[in-house]
């Protein structure tokens, strides 16, 4: 009978063992058809400066081809007209007013780990790597200066970039916000090349390690942000533009469609394009020497220009090509757009700002993502609230609360307040509401005096050309 016993005993260790082992197999089963997520992000480019959204003077054929394979978004909007905040709205999928980061960061001084997007705000780098992903951060950081705050503290395994807000593109350093880091240990300069060029190297290193779990890179161009460097091979590609500082602006957004075609090569040749979802979209409107048209204003503005970048998304597998999305979509919502890829439940990350797009572009589903969008900039010194075809923009540029029917008015021409006091009472009482669950700003930077002395600026050069006539 003892005998009988512990052969039973054996016989259920043993299934349990089996069972345990298949239940491994299966995990890393589903690993392998979870899509691999690609987050391309450039710095302050226009509109206009990609062939799919009508550009023509700027080669971007890879892009092009790219959003020919998915959807295009024409009312994609970032959640802030300018570059720290947008990219803490897009990584932790929430208005970044909810933890008070509604400015850039100070560059006087050592900023201690208060300043940047605190550590309390879950990122879609730690949402992915819980759920088996490995995950990388390459190029412009600019959430946080201090190490406590860099990617490998925010759920990334891999960070190949560097911290500030800008840097010159031969990787040249200049300060411990203007260096080239691996993992938190300097990149030896001779190393590096041209920076975008350097960018899609590590990010295609990063695709071909041999790994069964999916990855997340997030790819963060500081192009085409200033300072103006290009090399001579992407000048060859622009010399038909005659204006010199568009030429060489033309030149760096060419060098990130160059290398986006290489991710893709890449892809294609390990055989993984087809479950590889590619997203690309501009951190904000575009800066000086960039094409925002048709739209109006610039980086930093609340005008249609300011917010509403290039975007499109991929999934060869999943998505039908050659789509336009026309409904409002914000970079809040990719973060649960991925995490719902990912075969992961959404609704457990209850703090998210944004929804899944997936119903909208795979099932179709005629309602709208959003009713409501909103934009905050340091602590309210100007706000913007789109609900439905009204937008309300209260500028401090032109010192006055704006309405439009962007319906009938895409293009922002004509304000309609006077007109409609009842329209523009209700978009405030909603921003109020809205607002009421934001924090005030955790420090200040000097966007609200630049606003001012711009137009200033601006209106002194249409006085002196009504006195010249």
């Amino acid at each position: 009978m003892k005998n009988k016993k512990y052969l039973f005993i054996l016989l259920i260790l043993i299934l349990y063992g089996c069972k345990k082992e298949v239940s491994v197999e299966k995990l890393e089963q589903t690993n392998n058809n979870k899509p691999n997520i690609i987050l391309i992000l450039t710095d302050d480019q226009g509109w206009a400066d990609v062939g799919f959204n009508g550009g023509t003077d700027i080669p971007t054929s890879n892009l092009d081809r790219l959003a020919a394979e998915g959807v295009v978004f024409s009312n994609g909007y970032v959640s802030h007209p300018y570059c720290s905040p947008s990219r803490a709205g897009l990584l932790t999928g929430r208005y970044q007013a909810r933890f008070g980061h509604d400015c850039n960061m100070p560059y006087e001084g050592n900023n201690d780990a208060s300043v940047g997007t605190p550590l309390s705000e879950k990122m879609i780098s730690e949402a992915l790597k819980e759920n088996g992903y490995r995950t990388s951060a390459i190029g412009k950081w600019h959430v946080g200066d201090h190490p406590d705050l860099h990617p490998t503290s925010q759920g990334f395994d891999h960070w190949f970039g560097f911290p500030g807000g800008g840097m010159n593109y031969w990787g040249i350093s200049k300060g411990a916000l203007n260096t080239i880091y691996r993992n938190g240990k300097k990149v030896p300069e001779e190393e590096l090349s041209y920076l975008t060029d350097d960018f899609t190297d590590e990010a295609i290193d990063f695709i071909t390690k041999k790994d069964k779990n999916p990855f997340f890179i997030y790819l963060a161009y500081n192009a085409p942000h200033t300072p103006d460097h290009a090399t001579a091979k992407y000048l060859k590609n622009t010399k038909h533009i005659e204006y010199g500082n568009r030429n060489v602006y033309a030149a760096m957004v060419n060098a990130v469609d160059v290398g986006v075609g290489r991710i893709d090569s890449t892809l294609v040749a390990n055989g993984i394009k087809e479950n590889t979802i590619v997203v690309f979209l501009s951190d904000n409107g575009g800066r000086l020497n960039a094409d925002n048209r048709p739209n109006r204003g610039h980086k930093g503005m609340l005008f249609e220009g300011g917010i509403k970048v290039p975007f499109f998304i991929t999934w060869p597998e999943k998505l039908e090509p050659n789509q336009k999305y026309k409904k409002p979509i914000s970079s809040l919502d990719l973060f649960p757009t991925f995490l719902e890829a990912a075969q992961l439940d959404v609704s457990n990350e209850k703090q998210l700002d944004g929804t899944s797009l997936l119903p909208y572009i795979l099932e179709k589903k005629k309602t709208n993502p959003h009713e409501i969008l909103f934009w905050r900039s340091v602590g309210g010194f100007e706000y913007a609230v789109r609900k439905g075809n009204f937008k309300l923009y209260k500028s401090a540029y032109k010192k006055k609360t704006l309405l439009f029917d962007l319906e009938k008015d895409s293009y922002e021409r004509h304000d309609i307040s006077d007109e409609n006091p009842e329209i523009i009472a209700n978009l405030e009482l909603e921003y109020k509401k809205w607002d009421a669950k934001n924090i005030a700003p955790g420090w200040l930077d000097p966007h609200a005096e630049n606003v001012l002395l711009e137009e200033e600026r601006l209106q002194s050069i249409l006085q002196k050309s009504i006195k010249n006539n």
